[in-house]
């Protein structure tokens, strides 16, 4: 079977080998002779997962021993209610940066909740850049960043300096690059993009922060019920912590966050470099603000996508084509996409250009 060069946003690529690991943990886990899929979380052999899936978390941010890890279900998008719902006081006001869809998905729900202020926002220019010189209030009860945005393209490459506790969701850039996770109060990533399977949410929390709200907490949508459950006060999503567990432990054996780290740069400037050489493409966003995890370029003859789409379906590229809401193409770089198919895309590119400038 030919190689497929997947570039979707997500759900992303995931490594070969973890794939094949997870197939046959479907199978037969742990040599039970059952799948993980009909084993019962609570099992001695499913706790190892957790517990595993939880130091490597803790081990690949640099979080120190105040931060505790939850698996949890509903994606980043029930984090965008979670989130000020246990750290926003009902006397209190949460900072937000609005840098895209998913920032301003996360804005909403905050409002719903309680006092709610968007610090700065990149929405005049349809979030091709990131905010930046705005002034950060320090009587905030937290500042929430989208650390990368999948549909425009944009990353911070630098996070707020601020005594005020930053909240980050990193859901499609974790693990990428290296972080101090201690600068954070609170990180979480939906798995589905650069760490595992869609279906479990990854949070991070500095408990100390914790039990301040001066609100009576659902059980439901309260961290520390979830801490004292470990991760288990509801049926967690098996399958994708496991997944997530195996994704953690082949970037750990590869060298870690530094050796992705160099290679997702060099993947990156290898794109982008065509970009900006192409005739016939142009990128979208600042270029002090681009993403090295979603590079998004549009063509500067749009009645020409086809031909181009045709040439991209022949070599196996797939997923390229942008986000419904802004169209163009978008080729996204997680850490499990090799540097091969980064080449096969910019081969593509320079064919075009041969044929059709």
């Amino acid at each position: 079977m030919s190689k497929v060069h997947n570039f979707s946003a997500g759900p992303g690529i995931l490594p070969a080998e973890v794939l094949q690991q997870a197939s046959e943990a479907c199978i037969n886990f742990d040599n039970l002779n059952l799948s993980l899929l009909e084993i019962s979380h609570r099992s001695k052999n499913f706790e190892k997962v957790m517990d595993e899936s939880r130091a490597l978390v803790k081990e690949l941010l640099g979080l120190n021993e105040n931060y505790k890890i939850l698996f949890l279900g509903g994606g980043a998008s029930l984090q965008f209610a979670m989130v000020p719902y246990n750290l926003l006081r009902t006397d209190g006001t949460a900072g937000y940066i609005n840098t895209g869809v998913w920032a301003s998905k996360a804005i909403k729900e905050a409002k719903m909740i309680g006092n709610t202020l968007v610090v700065a926002s990149s929405e005049d220019k349809k979030y091709t850049y990131i905010p930046k010189g705005f002034e950060i209030p320090d009587t905030l009860d937290y500042l929430h960043i989208t650390s990368n945005n999948t549909i425009y393209g944009t990353q911070m490459q630098d996070f707020p300096k601020t005594k005020v506790p930053l909240v980050c969701d990193m859901s499609s850039d974790i693990f990428s690059r290296r972080v101090n996770g201690n600068d954070f109060e609170l990180i979480y990533a939906g798995a589905q993009k650069n760490m595992g399977p869609a279906g479990a949410t990854m949070i991070a929390v500095d408990e100390r922060a914790l039990g301040k709200t001066g609100r009576k907490m659902l059980s439901m949508l309260d961290y520390q019920v979830h801490i004292k459950g470990d991760s288990m006060y509801n049926t967690p999503p098996v399958f994708p912590i496991y997944v997530s567990m195996l994704t953690m432990k082949w970037l750990k054996k590869n060298g870690g966050i530094d050796w992705i780290e160099k290679v997702n740069n060099e993947k990156a400037s290898t794109l982008y470099s065509e970009i900006d050489r192409n005739s016939m493409f142009v990128g979208t966003t600042a270029i002090e603000d681009r993403s090295k995890m979603n590079v998004t370029f549009i063509m500067h003859k749009p009645a020409l996508e086809s031909e181009f789409d045709k040439l991209a379906k022949e070599a196996n590229l797939s997923g390229l084509r942008g986000h419904r809401d802004v169209g163009g193409y978008r080729a996204s770089l997680y850490n499990a996409l090799p540097l091969e198919s980064v080449n096969a895309l910019v081969e593509v590119m320079q064919a075009f250009e041969k044929k059709f400038a």
